[in-house]
């Protein structure tokens, strides 16, 4: 601590060194605004970030694993590439099965229609159709990403000319795509796929994107949104990056980040743990720290989990009472276990023994039907982990030399489910026997396997919670489910990146788009801030 930080009346203070913290940092500094930005643990990036659980011969990105859903505004403005932004494109899904063969899901349409042939010539039919029903609905959708949410049911006349508005954007739509947009949101991603598809291959690998991340089967209502959240294409900004590995792991976006910001002239400080939110005469006016030191400043952003702002950070007398109750009832459960491992080789899977860059450089997906999936999610919700987990794997070292060795790998396992309970408890056997399941379960696809592995490092949902502040255990610091989207999101009233008290702001991924690094709800807090000053 300096004694310039501590005595300094700041423009913006930002509790926060996430990837939304340091985007609203980045483009407010680059606005000329006098920033800081609070971070908790003694390196910025959330659950963005690169670490070295095994030393530093190997890079492991801890949670968040793939990039996308960048916009073009995050990516010019803040000038990434110049501060070290780089990423690696990822090939497509690698699906290996027990019974010897595999799905491939290339991008090239040939070939991926041969490769879904060999299950299902109708299938293979269907998936043009498909394609191109999603990209109607996410042409509709993907630029409501970067919409603020109407206050629905307001009668001021400012906030029913904002809803008229977004009614105007909806004035292409027919009954048919009315309805489609309906079935969109209210629908399992099980029941939405079977309507289409007969392999349980196809069922199977497509049905993964409904259920990331989520407290939810693929038998779920809402998860055929969750699918389209992770697919859309453009949101009003310019076409979003294709998934891929950034160089030095997801800690190379949020890196750059930082770097940016501060080339800008925002101050970061780490080790800089928020006890409470100040107020003056019902206003925002600093934060406390841990250590008892205060900061003042004109304006907070907070992008911590809605639970810790406004439930910890905050006396409940500071807030209306129906919102601290919205709040409390705020769904953000989940049943992820991240598992990292370091190998010594790559995998030689029996049904693509040739290897290379389509099986080992993009997803290889563990999900071989639906009823594979939503068995795993009954399981956890009896209150037992997976008996036969799934998981999304990737191996960014196939690309990025500068993760692991020469030779050597580093592994990226996202799993699902153990309970939501588990958020409560380390429960460190009970993931340790869930991790071994697993690993038998790669092992049986690419034999010699488990002999490869080198290190290994469990993340369940209490680390989650306790080290990097996923309450819960939830990526998206709230379930993606019909009750908790756009207008709803953190809560009635507030989707727009206010709070109940005036010069605090919200911008979480618990806000409305959040959910995956997108920056978003950065983007959005930055323009509110500077309308209301």
């Amino acid at each position: 601590m300096t004694a310039l930080t501590s005595r300094a009346r700041w423009d913006v203070i930002v509790i926060g060194g996430g990837h939304n913290g340091l985007v609203a940092a980045g483009l407010l500094a680059k606005r000329g605004r006098r920033v800081i930005v609070l971070e908790r643990r003694d390196q910025v990036g959330g659950a963005a970030i690169t670490e070295t659980p095994w030393g530093p011969a190997f890079k492991v990105t801890a949670l968040s694993y793939v990039v996308s859903l960048l916009p073009r505004t995050v990516l010019d403005e803040l000038e990434l590439a110049r501060f070290g932004y780089k990423v690696y494109p990822q090939f497509p899904y690698f699906a290996p099965r027990r019974d010897g063969r595999y799905l491939m899901m290339h991008d090239d349409p040939a070939r991926r229609a041969a490769e879904i042939a060999k299950f299902s010539l109708r299938d293979a039919d269907e998936m043009a159709r498909w394609d191109a029903w999603l990209g109607r609905l996410g042409a509709l959708l993907g630029p409501l990403l970067t919409q603020v949410p109407p206050r629905l049911g307001s009668k001021r006349p400012a906030d029913l000319w904002a809803a008229l508005r977004l009614a105007w954007r909806m004035r292409g739509l027919d009954e048919r795509g009315v309805g489609d947009v309906t079935r969109l949101m209210t629908m399992s991603v099980a029941d939405l796929l079977e309507e289409r598809f007969e392999s349980d291959a196809m069922r199977g690998v497509l049905s993964v994107s409904g259920v990331i991340g989520t407290w939810a089967g693929p038998r779920s209502p809402g998860t055929a949104y969750v699918m389209a959240h992770h697919k859309m294409g453009d949101v009003g900004d310019g076409p979003l990056g294709s998934w891929g590995f950034p160089e030095g792991g997801m800690g190379g976006v949020t890196q750059a980040l930082s770097v940016a910001a501060q080339a800008f002239g925002a101050t970061i400080r780490t080790g800089a743990d928020v006890a409470r939110i100040q107020l003056a005469g019902g206003r925002a006016s600093g934060v406390v720290l841990a250590s008892g030191e205060e900061l003042h400043g004109d304006a907070v952003i907070a992008t911590a989990h809605p639970k810790i702002t406004f439930l910890r950070h905050l006396a409940r007398g500071d807030l209306p009472d129906d919102f601290v109750t919205a709040i409390e009832r705020w769904k953000t459960r989940s049943g992820t276990v991240k598992i990292n491992l370091a190998l010594d080789r790559l995998p030689v899977f029996t049904c693509a023994p040739a290897g290379g860059p389509e099986v080992h450089g993009g997803t290889i997906v563990l999900a071989e039907s639906l009823d594979d999936l939503e068995g795993a999610f009954q399981d956890a919700v009896s209150g037992t982990p997976a008996r036969l987990p799934f998981a999304d794997i990737c191996i960014p070292s196939v690309f990025d030399p500068t993760l692991a060795p020469r030779g050597k790998h580093v592994m990226s396992m996202f799993t699902q489910w153990v309970p939501h309970g588990f958020a409560a408890a380390p429960h460190q056997a009970e993931l340790a026997a869930y991790a071994d399941r697993l690993i038998a379960r790669l092992e049986e696809l690419a034999p010699g396997f488990t002999a490869s592995i080198l290190h290994r490092q469990i993340i369940g949902p209490h680390d989650m919670e306790t080290t990097y502040g996923l309450v819960g255990g939830n990526i998206f610091h709230g379930e993606l489910s019909a009750s908790q989207l756009f207008h709803m999101r953190p809560a009635s009233g507030y989707a727009d990146f206010t709070t109940p008290i005036p010069g605090l702001y919200h911008a979480s991924s618990a806000t409305h788009g959040g959910g995956g690094v997108t920056g978003i709800p950065a983007i959005q807090v930055v323009r509110r801030l500077l309308k209301d000053t």
